[in-house]
C-alpha cells in the first residue's frame, strides 16, 4: 500500500468497523440487549460512520456505544436505571478532538493577565501598571496574548510595529515583565527583566532568535523572537522552580483543572497536546491514576535529544488509565510564526524584506529526531509555518521513509502548515504527512498575512485547507490555544466560512464544506492519533465520547454556526458538561 492510499484506508478501516458492530447486531443474533446507562433519544445525530451516517438515537453501556438508530431501535436498551437524555430536536455528533493545543498553558493563561483583547500598547502598560501596584517587589509580571497587528494604532516609536520597553520599564520599575506574543512565538521584556537575564547591547543573538535591537545604539528594545525569549524565559522558570515542590504541584494541578474544564466546556473529549517535557507527563500520569483527567490527553513529548533518547522507552503510554493518556509522539519546532516575522520562508517578507524569518530547529537536528523516532516507534510531530520549513521537513521525512521502506503507516505530521509553496502540497498525500492545521488561524490571521506575504503568496499558498483535501491529505483541525479560544465551534465556522471580523472572506475558494470540517474535528483527529477505531465516529464499540448541540451546524444558515452552544459534553459514557450546570460528573 502506497502513503498515498492513506484517506481510503481510514475509509476502509470505519466500513470493516461498522459492518463487524452494525448498530443492532446483537438483537440481529437473537441476544437481548442488556440495559444501557445512558441513552439519547429524539435528536438528530450526526455519526461519521459510513455505515449509518445519520440515526435519532444513541444507546451506551458502560464507557461504550452499544446502538446506534431508530427510536425504535434503541427502546429496547433502556431499563429502569437507564439515564435517559431527550434530545428535544437538538444535534449530537462525536466529540471534538482538539488536534493541537497546549494544554497546561491554556489552563496557566487563565491565571495571568490576558491580553488578546488589548487594542493599544497604552492599555496593555496600564494593566501592567495595576498588576505592580498589587505586586510584592520582585515578584515576576506574566501576561500573555498581545499582537502589534491587533492594535489600533502603531506605537511611536517602534522596530517592526513594536514598542520600545521604556514605558513598560516606568510602568514596572520593582518588577520584572515578560509579555507572550499571541503566538507564543516573541515576549516582550521589561528593563528588569532584560537586566536579570543579563541581555545587554553586546549580547548575542542565540541560534534561532533574536534580539531586536534599537537600529541607532543598538540597545534592546524589549521584544525577544524566537529562542532568544528563552533568555529570559529561563530566568523567570529558575526563580518559579525555587518555590516548595508542593506548592509547584499544586499549581500545575490547577492549571490541569482549568484546562480541563475549559475544554470541556466547548464540548473537546481529547486534547492532543503539542510539547510537554518528562516532568508534565509524570504530572498528567499521577492524575490519570487518581482519576482526575476527565477528557482524553494524546501527549507529544517536547525534550532535548540527548533526554528523548535516554527516556523515550519508558514513557511510552498506549491507552494508559482508562484510554485517558497517550504518549507515543515526538515534537519539534522548525520556525517561527507569520506574526512575529519567524516562519521560515523562501523568499523575503513582503513588509520585512531584509528577513526570511528564523529557523528555529536545524534540518539536521530534526533528522536526529527522525531517526530517533523510527527508533522507538513514535510519530514525529514538526511545527512548520513557512514555506522553507514545510519544504525541509517534508524533505527530513522523505528521505527517513525512503531510508526505512519496511516502516509503514507512521502519520508524521506538520503542525499548522500555514503557508506552502503549490509545488510542496501534493506531497503531503504522496508521503501519507498529515496537515495539522487551525482553522480559527486563517480568519484570524487573514487581515495582515497579504501585508507579510503578498497578494501572490497569500492566495496561493496560505491555510490551503481545500487544495490539501482535493490532493488527498488528511487534515485535523484545532485552536493552537491559548494561542487562539480553544472554541471548535468558532474554528469549525472560520474553516467553513473563512469569514474575517471585519465581515470579509479570506480566499474563500480554500473554504472546507461542513462535511470536510466535521470530519477534521473528529475522525481525522482520531486517525491522526492512531485512534480511529477508538473515536471519531458515533459507531457501536468505540469509546462513546460525544456532544450536543444547541443548533445543527450542518444545516443552518452559515451566519447562524458561531451562535450554537454546548448542551452535553459526553466522555466514555459520563456526561460531564452540561449547559447551565457547567463541568458535572454524573458519577
Amino acid at each position: 500500500m502506497t502513503r498515498a492510499a492513506v484517506p481510503t484506508r481510514v475509509a476502509a478501516i470505519l466500513a470493516a468497523s461498522a459492518a463487524a458492530l452494525h448498530p443492532l447486531a446483537a438483537q440481529q443474533r437473537g441476544d437481548p440487549p442488556r440495559t444501557a446507562d445512558l441513552v439519547l433519544r429524539n435528536g438528530t445525530v450526526y455519526t461519521l460512520d459510513p455505515a449509518r451516517p445519520s440515526a435519532e438515537a444513541v444507546a451506551v453501556q458502560g464507557d461504550r456505544i452499544v446502538a446506534v438508530g431508530a427510536e425504535a431501535d434503541v427502546r429496547p436498551w433502556i431499563g429502569p436505571t437507564t439515564r435517559v437524555i431527550d434530545l428535544a430536536g437538538r444535534t449530537a455528533i462525536p466529540g471534538f478532538i482538539e488536534s493541537h493545543g497546549h494544554f497546561l498553558s491554556l489552563g496557566r493563561a487563565r491565571t495571568i493577565l490576558d491580553l488578546t483583547r488589548a487594542r493599544s500598547w497604552e492599555e496593555i502598560v496600564a494593566m501592567v501598571a495595576e498588576a505592580a501596584r498589587a505586586a510584592r517587589p520582585g515578584e515576576w509580571i506574566l501576561g500573555r496574548g498581545w499582537h502589534q497587528e491587533k492594535w489600533t494604532s502603531t506605537p511611536q516609536p517602534n522596530v517592526d510595529g513594536v514598542p520600545y520597553h521604556h514605558e513598560l520599564s516606568r510602568a514596572s520599575p520593582r518588577n520584572p515583565v515578560l509579555l507572550t506574543h499571541a503566538s507564543g512565538h516573541a515576549a516582550f521584556a521589561n528593563a528588569l527583566a532584560l537586566e536579570r537575564a543579563g541581555i545587554t547591547r553586546t549580547t548575542p543573538d542565540p541560534p534561532g532568535g533574536q534580539i531586536v535591537r534599537d537600529p541607532r545604539t543598538g540597545e534592546p528594545t524589549g521584544l525577544l523572537r524566537e529562542t532568544a525569549q528563552g533568555l529570559v524565559a529561563r530566568v523567570q522558570a529558575r526563580d518559579a522552580a525555587r518555590r516548595p515542590a508542593a506548592e509547584r504541584e499544586a499549581e500545575a494541578r490547577r492549571h490541569a483543572e482549568l484546562a480541563a474544564h475549559e475544554a470541556l466546556s466547548k464540548g473537546i473529549t481529547t486534547f492532543h497536546d503539542a510539547g510537554s517535557g518528562f516532568e508534565t507527563i509524570d504530572l498528567f500520569r499521577r492524575l490519570a491514576d487518581e482519576g482526575k483527567l476527565p477528557l482524553r490527553l494524546y501527549v507529544m513529548v517536547r525534550a532535548p535529544y540527548a533526554e528523548l533518547e535516554a527516556k523515550l522507552p519508558a514513557y511510552r503510554m498506549i491507552g494508559y488509565g482508562g484510554n485517558r493518556l497517550t504518549v507515543r509522539a515526538i515534537k519539534v519546532t522548525a520556525d517561527g510564526a507569520l506574526g512575529s516575522h519567524g516562519a521560515w520562508l523562501l523568499e523575503p517578507y513582503t513588509d520585512l524584506p531584509s528577513s526570511t524569518g528564523l529557523p528555529t530547529t536545524p534540518p539536521e537536528e530534526i533528522r536526529r529526531v527522525a531517526e530517533l523516532a523510527i527508533r522507538h516507534g513514535f510519530q514525529l510531530n514538526v511545527h512548520a509555518i513557512g514555506d522553507r520549513a514545510n519544504r525541509e521537513v517534508l524533505d527530513v521525512f522523505e528521505a527517513t521513509f525512503r531510508a526505512h521502506p519496511d516502516r509503514r503507516d507512521l502519520r508524521w505530521r506538520i503542525e499548522h502548515a500555514q503557508h506552502l509553496d503549490p509545488a510542496d502540497i501534493p506531497r503531503f498525500a504522496r508521503l501519507g504527512v498529515i496537515a495539522s492545521m487551525q482553522g480559527i488561524h486563517a480568519t484570524s490571521d487573514g487581515p495582515w498575512v497579504v501585508r507579510r506575504l503578498g497578494e501572490t503568496r497569500a492566495r496561493n499558498g496560505a491555510y490551503v485547507w481545500r487544495r490539501l483535501l482535493d490532493s488527498g491529505a488528511v487534515v485535523a483541525n484545532g485552536t493552537d490555544a491559548p494561542v487562539e479560544d480553544v472554541d471548535p465551534i468558532a474554528s469549525f465556522y472560520a474553516t467553513v466560512s473563512r469569514r474575517m471580523a471585519n465581515g470579509e472572506s479570506f480566499y474563500r475558494e480554500h473554504a472546507m464544506s461542513r462535511e470536510e470540517a466535521l470530519r477534521s474535528y473528529t475522525l481525522a483527529g482520531a486517525y491522526a492519533a492512531f485512534e480511529e477505531e477508538l473515536k471519531g465516529s458515533i459507531t457501536p464499540g468505540k469509546l462513546a465520547d460525544i456532544v450536543v448541540l444547541s443548533r445543527n451546524i450542518l444545516t443552518i444558515p452559515e451566519e447562524e454556526i458561531p451562535q450554537t452552544r454546548v448542551e452535553y459534553t459526553i466522555v466514555g459514557g459520563k456526561v460531564v458538561y452540561e449547559r447551565g450546570r457547567g463541568v458535572v460528573s454524573d458519577g
